[in-house]
């Protein structure tokens, strides 16, 4: 386990960013022999990605909360996330074209997905008393200290708030 930052840091980076959220979303939970083929697809493709970063992925996480299995991804460029989507030769659109085939029939299980593209300067992150998380860990964790210090000098803005939050 990563050890804990003792400051408060946000993210660092130069070129944009794509955030990529993908999930499966369990609709009728007795429906096991539905669901279970596409909830198990999904390791094995977060497996291949890790072993070939050439891929383009900056890092991943994945939470489950109740019946959603959710995967956060950070992407080096749309153009790499695509590509791998698409490539017969990964293990994502054989399981993509199998879901379509198979378990879009029955209403017992959902997929989805959303993509972002992050621009350097236009996004606020920060993390307090903690370890390199989120975009932080996928680009550069640096202190949250003078241009990074409030939301809105993060976020490109330049105006100070009216009261001071951190003294």
């Amino acid at each position: 386990m990563s050890a804990v930052i003792p400051q408060r840091i946000t993210a660092e980076f130069d070129e944009p960013v794509v955030v990529f959220l993908i999930g499966v979303r369990i609709n009728r939970l007795l429906a096991v022999r539905h669901w279970l083929p596409v909830f198990m697809a999904m390791p094995p493709m977060q497996r291949e990605l890790a072993a070939h970063p050439e891929k383009g992925v900056l890092g991943s996480r994945l939470y489950l909360s109740g019946r959603v299995l959710l995967y956060v991804m950070y992407w080096r460029s749309f153009d790499q996330l695509e590509a791998f989507a698409r490539d017969k030769d990964d293990l994502h659109l054989p399981a993509w074209q199998k879901f379509n085939r198979e378990a879009s029939k029955s209403r017992a299980v959902g997929i989805f997905h959303e993509t972002y593209l992050v621009e350097p300067g236009n996004v606020d992150c920060v993390y307090n008393n903690m370890p390199a998380f989120g975009l932080a860990a996928a680009t550069k964790a640096v202190p949250a200290v003078g241009r990074r210090e409030t939301a809105r000098r993060r976020i490109g803005g330049e105006s100070e708030p009216a009261v001071p939050v951190y003294e």
